[in-house]
This record gives structure tokens, C-alpha cells and sequence, in this order.
């Protein structure tokens, strides 16, 4: 749960407990329950409106995001097959590699090229 253990729950409540004593507990989570369940009707709300105006206008949502889907999956697919294709070391990341340190570098050179007179007038 939100990766929170179970220790850390009790150190949590146990703190909760000194600051606004046993008396306020009950009704500070009965206002976070009361708020939970607003934003969970409000986010329901919105979808529903999402999914009535798709419907309204001809629009198929989940071949919307299977689309998505697989164009993010070609996407992985290009990028492991640039990788693996790259065999110049062990790992195939060698010529990746310096092709990102040779942009990183031809960067800096622009920076410092911009950042020259500014240094010199200072």
C-alpha cells in the first residue's frame, strides 16, 4: 500500500495519535473517508462524460488506446532492436553510448560558445 510497510503504518498513527489526540482521530478519518469517496464520484463522473461524448461523436475508446498500445510496443520494439543490433561490445550499448557522449560534448561546445562573452564581460 503506497509503499508504506507495516512499521512505518504504526509509526504514521502512532505520531498521528500525540499530535491530534484519540479524541480527533475518528473525525479526521471520517472527513479523509468523506473526501475519498467525493474524488472517487467526481473522477467516475469525468470518465462517464469522457465516454459520452466518444459515443456522441462516433468514437471507439478502446481501439483508441489499443492503437496506443501497440504503437508504444513498436516503439520498444525499435529501440531493442537498435540496441541489439549495436554488437561493437558485450552488452551492444558501446556505439549508443558514444554516440550520447558525442552529442553531450557537442552541447557543451555550443554552451560554452554562447557563455564566452558573457564570461569575458564579467
Amino acid at each position: 500500500m503506497f509503499g508504506i510497510g507495516g512499521g512505518e503504518l504504526v509509526f504514521i498513527m502512532f505520531v498521528a495519535l500525540m499530535l491530534f489526540g484519540s479524541d480527533k482521530i475518528p473525525d479526521i478519518a471520517r472527513t479523509m473517508g468523506k473526501a475519498m469517496a467525493q474524488l472517487k464520484n467526481a473522477t467516475n463522473d469525468i470518465k462517464s462524460e469522457i465516454q459520452r461524448g466518444a459515443e456522441s461523436n462516433d468514437i471507439d475508446i478502446k481501439s483508441l488506446t489499443g492503437d496506443f498500445t501497440s504503437e508504444i510496443d513498436k516503439v520498444k520494439q525499435g529501440f531493442n532492436k537498435m540496441i541489439t543490433d549495436n554488437t561493437s561490445d558485450s552488452l551492444g550499448t558501446k556505439s549508443i553510448t558514444d554516440d550520447i557522449t558525442s552529442e553531450i560534448n557537442k552541447v557543451k561546445e555550443n554552451l560554452d560558445d554562447l557563455t564566452g562573452p558573457i564570461k569575458r564581460q564579467l
